[in-house]
C-alpha cells in the first residue's frame, strides 16, 4: 500500500475515511509528526483516532504473509488497533501494512516456547471475525512476545478484563462527532435516524385498524422488545398484557410493515407456548385473528415459521412449538427451513478455511458448495420472497417467527421489507431499517459477535446479521440500478459491526442501549456514513426515482446467488484484486452531475428558445 499521500491529505482523511481497516488512507511515514492530545505532538505511522492512545510498540517484529513471506517491521499497539508497517529493504518499495481494529479479533494464542528453534516459529497467532488469521514472530532474546500478548488480551477483550470498550473514550474524546455533524447537517445525527413513531406514520399508523401503544416503555412487558409496538386498534394493552404470556420471551406478534394500498401486513414475534400437551390460549388465538380482521383484503392469514419443520416439532420438548391449523382458524403455516445459529456459525468457519490463507482452484467450487453457505442464503432469499409474494400478490397479512424470533425472524422481516419498500433502498432508510428491525426487535448483537470479550467459543456467536447484508448484497447484484447505496457502504456496516468504535451495535436489546445511554456517550455509525454519502452512493440508482421497480423478486436459485468475494476473499490476493471502488464511484457521480447539469442548460436554452420565437411571431403578427 502506497503511504505518501501529503500531510494534508491525511489529516483529511481522518473525518473523511469510511472505513478503519481500510489502512491505506491513514498510512504515513514511520517518523512523521501529527498532533495528540493536549496539543503534544508525537511520532505516529498513521492518524490516530480521538481517544486512541498507544498501548504499546515493538520495532523488531516480523509479520508471517501467507502470501509474501516473513516480513520485517515495527508493531504498533493502542487501545483501539493493531498496526504493523514493514521496513522495505529497498527505497522505492512500498511498505506493508496491517490495520487491524482490536474489535475484530476473536482470539490471541502463544505459539512456540523455550526450545523452539524453527524460524518464526516463536511469537503470536491471531484469528480475526472478518476471516483474516495473522502470525508475527518474535525473537526470544527480546523478551517482547509477553508484553504484547498482554496488550493485545486488555484491549481486544476489556470486558473480560473489567475494562470499557474503545467506543467510549472514542466519544468522549470528541470521536469527530462535531465534524460528522457540520459536515452532513443537523438531520444527519446518527441518533435521531430512527424515530419509531415518525416510521409508523410513514407506513400509516395510526389508522382504523391499527395503534400505536408505549405500553412497553419501561420495558417491563418484554425486556427484548423496543417501547413502542404498532398492535391491531381491536387489542387493549391489558389484552396485550395477557396474549404476552403465550409467547417465548413475552414477544407477542407487532407490526413490521404495513403494505401502503391494501392494508396487507408482516408482523413478527416467537414461538408459541404450546408444549407437548399441545396448550392452547384462546387470547392468543383471538390476537391473531384480530391481526387477520385488519386486513380487508383477505380471509387468511399465514404464518411463515423460519424453522425447518422437524426443529419447530423439537422445541415443543422444551415447551415451544408452533400454531396449530386447528387451533388457529384461517391459518396456514408454511416452514422455510432456516437452520440454527450453530449451522451458520459452522457454515462460516468452512467459508474462512476456504478463502484464506490458501485455497485449491480445482476444488474451488467443490469446496465452497460444501460449506452450505450459499444453500442458506438461498433458504433466506427464497424465505422473503414467499413472504413478499403473500403480502403484495395475494393481499394476505403474514406473521414471521423462529423460536425466540430474535434472529431468523429478523433476518426475513427486514429482507423482505427492503424488496417491498423502495424507501429501505435508500441509505436514510436502509439505517432505518437495521435500527427498527434488528436494534429494536432486540437481535443480540453482544452475544452474536462477542463484543469485547475474550469467549470465543460460546455458543452464542452467529452471523445471522452478517447473512442478512450478504443477502442485500445478492439483491443488488440482481438489481444492480435498483439500491442508492453501494457494495462499500454494506463492506463498512461489516466492518464496524466488529470495530467497536461506534455505539450502534453494541449491547443486545433496546432496554440496554438506554440504560448505557449510548446516544450520549458513544457516537453512531450512521453519523460517520452520513457525514461522508459520496463514498456509499450507486451511481446506476436513478435519482429521479426510488428504485428502478418498485416490489423486486431476486431469484434465489444455484445459479443467481454467488460467493460474496468482496467480503470473504478480500485479504486473499489470489481471489479478489485490490479495487478502487470507491474512488470509481465517487468519479461516476461527479460525471452524472455534469451529464445533468448539462442536460437542464439544454433544456433551458430550449425553453428560451422556443419564448424568443413565440416573441417574434407574436410582434411579426399584422395589426386588425
Amino acid at each position: 500500500m502506497d503511504a505518501s499521500s501529503s500531510p494534508a491529505d491525511k489529516m483529511a482523511s481522518k473525518t473523511a475515511s469510511s472505513n478503519s481497516l481500510d489502512s491505506s488512507s491513514k498510512s504515513s511515514s514511520l517518523g512523521s509528526k501529527h498532533g495528540g492530545e493536549n496539543g503534544m505532538m508525537r511520532d505516529t505511522p498513521f492518524i490516530y483516532l480521538d481517544g486512541e492512545e498507544d498501548q504499546d510498540q515493538k520495532n523488531d517484529v516480523t509479520y508471517v504473509c501467507p502470501y509474501r513471506g516473513p516480513v520485517f517491521g515495527a508493531l504498533t499497539i493502542t487501545n483501539y488497533r493493531l498496526y504493523f508497517r514493514s521496513l522495505p529493504l529497498r527505497e522505492q518499495e512500498p511498505p506493508l501494512i496491517v490495520d487491524v481494529p482490536l474489535g475484530v479479533i476473536a482470539r490471541v494464542e502463544k505459539i512456540g516456547g523455550a526450545t523452539s528453534r524453527g524460524e518464526n516459529s516463536y511469537g503470536i497467532d491471531i484469528f480475526c471475525k472478518d476471516m483474516r488469521n495473522l502470525r508475527f514472530a518474535h525473537k526470544q532474546q527480546n523478551h517482547s512476545r509477553r508484553t504484547v500478548f498482554e496488550k493485545l488480551q486488555a484491549n481486544a477483550f476489556p470486558l473480560s478484563y473489567s475494562g470499557r470498550l474503545f467506543a467510549f473514550a472514542h466519544a468522549a474524546a470528541g470521536g469527530g462527532s462535531a465534524t460528522a455533524s457540520s459536515s452532513a447537517g443537523a438531520g444527519w445525527d446518527g441518533w435521531a435516524v430512527y424515530e419509531p413513531l415518525a416510521e409508523l406514520r410513514r407506513l400509516g399508523v395510526p389508522n382504523d385498524m391499527w395503534r400505536a401503544t408505549k405500553l412497553n416503555e419501561s420495558y417491563s412487558v418484554c425486556d427484548s422488545y423496543p417501547a413502542v409496538w404498532a398492535v391491531p386498534k381491536a387489542a387493549s394493552d391489558d389484552f396485550l398484557r395477557r396474549v404476552v404470556q403465550f409467547r417465548s420471551r413475552g414477544r407477542l406478534p407487532v407490526l413490521s410493515w404495513m403494505h401502503p394500498k391494501s392494508q396487507a401486513t408482516i408482523t413478527r414475534s416467537s414461538q408459541p407456548l404450546v408444549g407437548l400437551s399441545g396448550k392452547r390460549n384462546a387470547d392468543d388465538e383471538l390476537y391473531l385473528n384480530y391481526i387477520m380482521e385488519a386486513n380487508a383484503q383477505s380471509d387468511k392469514l399465514t404464518i411463515m415459521d423460519a424453522r425447518p419443520s422437524a426443529n419447530a416439532v423439537a422445541n415443543k420438548a422444551k415447551g415451544g412449538g408452533y400454531e396449530s391449523e386447528g387451533a388457529y382458524k384461517n391459518v396456514e403455516i408454511n416452514f422455510l427451513d432456516i437452520h440454527n445459529i450453530h449451522v451458520m456459525r459452522e457454515s462460516l468457519r468452512k467459508v474462512k478455511e476456504a478463502c484464506y490463507p490458501t485455497t485449491d482452484d480445482s476444488k474451488w467450487q467443490t469446496t465452497i458448495d460444501s460449506t452450505l453457505w450459499l444453500k442458506h442464503i438461498r433458504c433466506i432469499l427464497a424465505g422473503a420472497v414467499r413472504i413478499v409474494d403473500k403480502v403484495e400478490t395475494m393481499s394476505t397479512s403474514v406473521v414471521v417467527h423462529c423460536s425466540d424470533g430474535w434472529d431468523r425472524t429478523a433476518q426475513l422481516t427486514a429482507l423482505s421489507m427492503l424488496l417491498l419498500d423502495p424507501h429501505y433502498r435508500t441509505v436514510r432508510g436502509f439505517e432505518v431499517l437495521i435500527e427498527k428491525e434488528w436494534l429494536s426487535f432486540g437481535h443480540k448483537f453482544q452475544q452474536r459477535i462477542g463484543h469485547g470479550d475474550n469467549k470465543h467459543s460460546d455458543a452464542d456467536r452467529s452471523p445471522v446479521f452478517l447473512q442478512f447484508i450478504d443477502s442485500v448484497w445478492q439483491v443488488s447484484q440482481q438489481y444492480v440500478n435498483a439500491f442508492e447505496f453501494n457494495e462499500h457502504f454494506l463492506i463498512t456496516i461489516v466492518d464496524h459491526l466488529y470495530s467497536c468504535r461506534f455505539g450502534t451495535f453494541l449491547c443486545n436489546t433496546e432496554a440496554e442501549r438506554v440504560a448505557e445511554d449510548l446516544k450520549h456517550r458513544t457516537i453512531s455509525l450512521w453519523t460517520h456514513i452520513n457525514s461522508s454519502l459520496d463514498q456509499y452512493l450507486n451511481p446506476l440508482f436513478p435519482s429521479f426515482t426510488h428504485g428502478a421497480e418498485l416490489v423486486l423478486r431476486p431469484i434465489a436459485s444455484v445459479r443467481a446467488v454467488r460467493l460474496w468475494k468482496g467480503l470473504y476473499c478480500r485479504w486473499n490476493p489470489g481471489l479478489c484484486m485490490p479495487q478502487h471502488g470507491c474512488q470509481r464511484t465517487r468519479e461516476l457521480l461527479s460525471k452524472q452531475d455534469q451529464l445533468f447539469k448539462h442536460t437542464n442548460e439544454l433544456r433551458q436554452k430550449s425553453n428560451n428558445r422556443s419564448n424568443n420565437m413565440q416573441t417574434t411571431t407574436r410582434l411579426a403578427s399584422p395589426m386588425h
